[in-house]
């Protein structure tokens, strides 16, 4: 987790609508302040613009790390993860009950990886 101003903070978390960008947990009524992650990480060349930073739950944030990929457990390939200002979350997963269910190879590695 970086330090980042109050107002880009701010500016995160309204766009994400107080929740993670990756697995949709709200901040509300959580112990742990979400943090603002780089979706491309700074290691992989990723900037500091808002377009790179999405808001994450501590979860997925510290199992996210610097990874950009993962192996889907279906076919066994390497997959990008999923880029909340790139993709449709709902095109890539789908609540069933308390399960979070990938629905495509990129959602799939997300899941796995996070």
């Amino acid at each position: 987790m970086s330090d980042f101003p109050p107002r880009v903070r701010r500016k995160v978390a309204e766009r994400a609508k107080g929740r993670c960008e990756y697995c949709g947990l709200p901040q509300l009524r959580q112990e742990a302040a979400f943090h603002v992650d780089h979706i491309i990480p700074r290691a992989g060349g990723g900037g500091g613009g808002l377009d790179n930073l999405a808001l994450a739950c501590v979860g997925c944030s510290l199992r996210k790390w610097a990874r950009q990929s993962g192996v889907d457990p279906v076919t066994g390939k390497n997959k990008r993860l999923f880029h909340p200002r790139r993709d449709r979350w709902s095109d890539h997963f789908r609540w069933d009950g308390i399960s979070l269910v990938g629905l495509s190879a990129v959602g799939r590695v997300t899941i796995e990886v996070l």
